[in-house]
């Protein structure tokens, strides 16, 4: 059963102020009433914005769908169907590659809003945007916690540390079976609900509404969702930091007691620079999902339990705009760093003109290409 506050209809006062002069019409004015009881009151008080910003909105969101759709569509497309890139360890890569891809799929519903100044697509067309962003949202940040725990599994325990398909396989189901609630409970209204924001254009849960269940899931959707894949990212990373620094540490002194330059052939030299350059881009991308959703994760604090004044229209826009611009920008990371990626890239799309030295001693994927102890041996 609803909440009253979300059912109540916002007086006519609150949606125009004077309706014969059109720059003074706020945010709502051109809302059907039926539809005014899923929008948070907060929002309308609010003046519309000139219709120049609708427009500008509309096209940035234009260009973020272009980019997404066709760098994610490239990461899937070649990650699925190379042999070579069919490893365990990306499958997480395809898997935030779709995260992404459909991050992007629902822009259409913000265009048209966009370029119809508001709440055109009503309620239906708020859920489908909230539920497609929720599923891209949750589902990249556990899939990155992944990727953080296999590059570490894979940094840290060379020879005993990869991940089997079966076990890559159960970690994904797990991060969708864990995305699910997160989806089904505000879509049903059983706890939390989805509802516009900003300028009415977007939608997302809803973190305005002053009830105690409201606040409750807004608090709960934040620990969950955000703090429990950032805590994950944070640990496994500096870790490896750590691992890195102490094995490098541990091998300097070797060589110096043994006083050569380097304890690693050339080989070993050449898979390492193949393995740091995976494991930059899975940073690059891990910090990209800190930096895209910590914004939008401290909006939704303030709504729920902050000053609401500070929570303008186009202040909550930016955040929102953050988040899409990760998902644009993932898939041309693993075009500059990803070697086989750029291989495979070369091979099928040569009218790219990318210059990857292919070599057959480079490690695959995001696999490690640690050397067995023997060989390690007799090139010592």
């Amino acid at each position: 059963m609803r909440l009253l506050n979300w059912t109540m209809v916002a007086s006519p006062q609150a949606r125009l102020m004077n309706p014969s002069e059109s720059e003074h019409h706020l945010l709502g004015w051109n809302v059907p009433p039926e539809e005014l009881i899923h929008i948070p009151e907060h929002w309308l008080r609010y003046k519309e914005p000139e219709v120049s910003m609708h427009l500008l909105l509309g096209i940035i969101y234009i260009g973020f769908t272009f980019m997404s759709l066709s760098g994610n569509g490239l990461v899937l497309w070649i990650f699925s169907t190379s042999k070579c890139l069919r490893t365990a360890s990306n499958m997480f890569v395809v898997n935030l590659a779709f995260c992404d891809f459909v991050m992007m799929l629902k822009a259409p519903v913000f265009i048209y809003n966009s370029f119809h100044k508001g709440y055109a697509l009503g309620h239906l067309g708020c859920q489908i945007f909230a539920f497609m962003g929720t599923i891209s949202g949750i589902g990249g940040g556990m899939t990155n916690a992944c990727i953080a725990y296999d590059r570490y599994t894979t940094i840290t325990r060379p020879f005993d540390g990869k991940l089997s398909r079966t076990k890559a396989l159960i970690m994904i189901l797990m991060v969708w079976i864990y995305t699910v609630p997160w989806l089904t409970l505000p879509l049903t209204e059983i706890w939390g609900r989805f509802a516009p924001e900003g300028y009415l254009t977007s939608c997302t849960f809803d973190y305005l509404t002053n009830t105690f269940d409201n606040r409750l899931f807004v608090g709960s959707i934040f620990t969950f969702s955000y703090v429990m894949p950032m805590s994950m990212i944070i640990y496994f990373y500096s870790q490896i930091v750590s691992k890195v620094f102490s094995h490098e540490k541990a091998l300097r002194d070797q060589a110096k007691k043994m006083n050569v330059d380097s304890l690693r052939s050339n080989q070993q030299q050449h898979n390492q620079s193949a393995e740091l350059r995976i494991a930059k881009a899975a940073i690059t991308i891990c910090s990209l999902f800190v930096a895209s959703w910590t914004p939008y994760a401290v909006l939704a604090l303030i709504g729920a339990f902050g000053d609401q004044s500070l929570l303008t229209p186009g202040v909550t826009m930016i955040p929102a705009c953050c988040c899409k611009l990760v998902a644009c920008i993932d898939p041309y990371v693993y075009a500059i760093s990803h070697p086989k990626y750029r291989q495979e890239l070369q091979r099928r799309l040569p009218w790219l003109a990318i210059r990857e030295e292919s070599s057959d001693t480079q490690s695959s994927a995001t696999e490690s290409s640690a050397v067995p102890p023997q060989q390690n041996a007799a090139t010592t």
